[in-house]
């Protein structure tokens, strides 16, 4: 019988290599792996932060349509694994069939999220505080990736991650994300009450300030009433870089034991 295919999805200004552990793991829990960058990513951090410019103006809907045609010629559809923005295009993906069960670590808020927490807008700042970032690509300082992402480590682990994985990330996601319930057919709508997606696992870390656990926690209320399975989890004292820092295996184990859980 043919391995089952897990993809991928890396969030806003972080590069897709920053996956390779969980794709050495799931690898020898006998998955196939993925990990494709968004279009206009290069093929290393280095090269990506050279020349950012195919990342210009790239938003929500362009980047999920990227990731299904990815998926169309893949043999098998693949459970989907997003951080941040990736856990956005993950929902959007699996609700629309281009997955069998999706893990959303994180997950930039869908429209119909009505909250905004302060360390979120904070986060956010370095590309909402400038309309023109909408359509460029934009890059966080080592101490603007240390409130975002790494709050929850020592500031010498943020560095290092810092370092080893960010790159320029596109600033029209962010403007689409935070205008999504004032715009009809916002591309961060998803469709919550679909009735034949596979289960979808929603994980937050307690202390990420980029997407604070309330907004996780309101993300998992659209879905509630709704037809198919959506279960949340939560890793108490976790940052937004939980994906990549030296808790990273906690997460991954966690969601292999979901995915195994339902079948998969």
């Amino acid at each position: 019988m043919p391995a089952q295919p897990v993809m991928f999805i890396h969030g806003l200004w972080i590069h897709s290599s920053a996956w390779q552990p969980w794709q050495d793991l799931f690898t020898e829990a006998g998955y196939e792996t993925v990990a494709p960058g968004w279009p206009g990513d290069l093929a290393t951090v280095e090269e990506t932060r050279a020349d950012p410019s195919g990342l210009d103006d790239v938003g929500i809907e362009a980047i999920c349509r990227h990731y299904a045609g990815l998926i169309d010629a893949m043999p098998a559809k693949p459970v989907l694994v997003g951080h941040s923005f990736g856990g956005l295009i993950a929902q959007e993906l699996l609700a629309n069939g281009y997955g069998v069960a999706a893990v959303a670590i994180d997950p930039a808020p869908i429209k119909g999220v009505n909250i905004l927490p302060f360390s979120q807008l904070r986060s956010a700042f370095p590309v909402l505080g400038n309309p023109a970032n909408r359509k460029r690509t934009v890059a966080l300082t080592a101490k603007q990736f240390r409130y975002a992402f790494g709050n929850a480590i020592p500031e010498a682990e943020s560095d290092a991650l810092h370092d080893a994985w960010t790159i320029p990330g596109p600033g029209r996601p962010l403007f689409e994300d935070a205008t999504a319930n004032f715009v009809k057919g916002s591309p961060a709508t998803v469709d919550t009450h679909v009735a034949d997606r596979g289960p979808l696992l929603l994980i937050t870390g307690t202390e990420d300030h980029t997407v604070p656990r309330s907004v996780t926690a309101a993300v998992a209320k659209l879905y509630a009433g709704g037809p198919a399975v959506t279960d949340f989890q939560e890793f108490e004292g976790r940052g937004h870089s939980l994906t990549m820092d030296s808790g990273w295996r906690d997460v991954a184990d966690a969601a292999l034991a979901w995915m195994k859980e339902k079948g998969f």
